[in-house]
């Protein structure tokens, strides 16, 4: 995890990633706010009511408002490697999350101090060596009954393949199958995780989304989430 190429592209992330999405017809506010909603069903169908959330590689902080608008009454921590890219996120977020550094190694908190740790197409941009490890420290932070969930970039997606070889932010990486990372999930201690694919229609295809929740083992949709109970 390299500090300086994400300063890099904090002040212009939002920007190139609106460009790489284009293709969807949407824009990056339906891809934040996507993954907060499942996450928060998820959450409710386990019978959960996170009180403490981590967004681990949260960057700018896009997913924050979305975690205020479905955790209302939870604390928020936004985690990241990129001093610049925190900072970024709390002139954009004044008050809504507790913004904090992360030297790459050891996540900087106690034993079961969160309910939800939630990664948003993140690993990708870490060496596959290092994803146990941290799927590890995931766990550790999270209560006992409480869960980690991770969505990533489907690398069987041909047009998911397409935007992330176009976008700079991406520059470089290796995506991970969905089955590569549950896996990764078992090596790190959490014996039954759950995956399904998300993200089959594009905006012009939008009243096809419903489908969605019937497609979830279909290996075609863009992305993907894991997630199991710590």
């Amino acid at each position: 995890m390299d500090e300086a190429q994400f300063d890099r592209f904090a002040d212009e992330y939002e920007a190139l990633q609106a460009a790489s999405v284009r293709v969807s017809g949407e824009g990056p506010e339906y891809f934040w706010r996507y993954k907060v909603v499942d996450l928060a069903r998820i959450c409710a169908e386990s019978g959960m009511r996170p009180r403490a959330v981590l967004d681990f590689g949260a960057g700018v902080g896009n997913s924050v408002p979305y975690l205020r608008e479905q955790f209302p009454s939870a604390g928020i921590t936004c985690l990241d490697v990129s001093r610049k890219s925190l900072s970024v996120g709390e002139r954009r977020f004044p008050g809504a999350a507790d913004f904090a550094w992360f030297n790459g190694g050891r996540i900087p908190f106690n034993d079961a101090t969160y309910d939800v740790a939630f990664v948003a197409c993140v690993l990708h941009h870490i060496a596959a060596s290092e994803h146990v490890r941290l799927l590890g420290e995931l766990r550790r932070v999270v209560r006992p009954g409480g869960m980690v969930m991770v969505y990533e970039h489907n690398p069987y997606n041909p047009v998911t393949r397409k935007v992330v070889r176009e976008c700079a932010y991406d520059d470089g990486v290796t995506l991970i199958a969905a089955d590569t990372l549950t896996l990764r999930f078992r090596a790190a201690g959490m014996p039954k995780p759950s995956m399904r694919y998300r993200v089959f229609f594009p905006r012009a295809l939008a009243a096809l989304r419903p489908m969605e929740n019937a497609l979830g083992w279909l290996p075609l949709g863009a992305q993907y989430y894991v997630y199991a109970h710590a």
